[in-house]
């Protein structure tokens, strides 16, 4: 039979990510609440999120492979989400100017008939170039990026907005790190090449 798989996220970044390595598959939001406990580290926090996103499914769906994800931005051990807003998009751009960011994305597989899960967080750099004002206020009319962790997209126009970009798997900066999940996959005997 084949694998029903499920993305548990309404994110359309994510989805096109997941297009390139899984041709066809449900998605749904999963609708949690993504405060962050007492004493939790950022990594803890995008893993139970991941993890959490994918749990939902149960309500909708019996079986299938799902996949979650979460994303934070990580600046002076602040973290830092989706602006929602022109002007916290401003301020986050404005602070990060100059600066190294690391976003941390966490990947969830989860077996909805067995249970079984497997939760990663992949880290990857991200270092600003010097911002003016003027920069960073015609980035964001340009772009809106008011639901993206960070205030851009990495694979638009936001790309003008960095030095250097370090990490293993740039798909992870866009949301969903396709590498790793390529990798878990196989782990459980499912190959995207064979889909």
């Amino acid at each position: 039979m084949k694998t029903a798989f499920i993305l548990a996220s309404s994110s359309p970044f994510r989805q096109q990510l997941l297009k390139k390595i899984i041709p066809q598959f449900s998605h749904f939001a999963p609708d949690i609440d993504e405060t962050p406990l007492t004493n939790e580290s950022p990594e803890q926090l995008v893993r139970r999120l991941a993890l959490e996103k994918a749990q939902t499914a149960h309500k909708t769906y019996k079986s299938g492979i799902v996949i979650g994800s979460d994303q934070v931005a990580l600046h002076q051990g602040d973290i830092l989400g989706k602006p929602h807003t022109v002007e916290n998009a401003h301020k986050q751009l404005r602070r990060f100017s100059g600066e190294k960011v690391t976003f941390l994305t966490s990947l969830a597989l989860l077996d909805l008939e067995t249970g079984k899960n497997n939760v990663i967080v992949e880290p990857f750099e991200v270092h600003f170039r010097h911002l003016t004002d003027a920069q960073i206020g015609n980035y964001i009319a340009k772009e809106q990026p008011l639901n993206c962790a960070g205030s851009f997209k990495s694979e638009g126009l936001g790309i003008c907005l960095f030095d250097a970009l370090r990490g293993d798997d740039p798909n992870a900066l866009v949301g969903l790190p396709l590498l790793r999940l390529n990798k878990m996959l196989l782990d459980w005997q499912i190959d995207p090449l064979a889909l």
